[in-house]
């Protein structure tokens, strides 16, 4: 059971109950994860817990929320969290920029983004994202390129976010890559997606909405 943000329940847990924005601080400050699962979270509280995270400047970042449920998943951007997706993104723009491509892609880092129909009611920021220009300059465009990062979560948790990075962003999104550290191992997975071989399909329209997320690679690191 999800303990009370600033109990003395569990060690450390991976889930709390919100009560206000300084228990939740107090808890962020104190926590060894790079993860944090907070529950019963209105959107006017997320509407206050960023205000006041903008105010003080903190690092943690939204991956994800939802008004519906009122869950807010939270990354802290400890340094072995931000050097697992950096790096990696750090090597995919080496790439891009060798291939002479260097103007015709964004890096666009961990901006906040809607889900398309969902202004408002939810939303998700990544560890580092990018996209071909000018396609994906412009704000609030979605890239088609997401890195995440996980040291504390599982890789079944982390494995959750990519169904919804293709679906809330309306399948804009093209790629994702999961990069996860066990403490002896780093293990990388690249994500797709397919439309499935059905038969009598209809439109092209109704394929998209249908497309499967595929794990296409995975490399690991010892």
């Amino acid at each position: 059971m999800p303990t009370s943000v600033g109990s003395k329940q569990g060690d450390d847990p991976g889930t709390v109950r919100f009560t206000n924005v300084q228990d939740l601080f107090n808890v962020i400050d104190h926590t060894t994860r790079d993860s944090l699962t907070v529950i019963n979270v209105s959107f006017d509280r997320l509407t206050e817990i960023d205000r006041i995270r903008e105010e003080e400047r903190r690092k943690f970042r939204f991956r994800y929320f939802d008004t519906k449920s009122r869950i807010l998943i939270i990354t802290i951007t400890t340094t072995l969290h931000e050097r697992l997706h950096k790096s990696l993104n750090y090597q995919m723009i080496t790439k891009i920029h060798g291939m002479g491509l260097a103007k015709s892609w964004i890096d666009v880092g961990s901006p906040t983004l809607s889900a398309q129909g969902y202004a408002g009611r939810r939303g998700k920021e990544g560890d580092s994202s990018g996209g071909p220009k000018p396609e994906r300059a412009s704000k609030g465009a979605w890239p088609t390129l997401v890195i995440e990062a996980g040291v504390s979560q599982t890789l079944a948790q982390l494995q959750i976010g990519i169904r919804r990075w293709f679906s809330m962003s309306n399948h804009e999104v093209k790629i994702i890559l999961l990069t996860k550290f066990d403490g002896t191992t780093i293990l990388l997975e690249k994500w797709e997606e397919e439309i499935p071989v059905r038969p009598r399909a209809t439109t092209m329209r109704h394929s998209l909405q249908h497309q499967e997320p595929v794990l296409r690679q995975t490399i690991t690191i010892t």
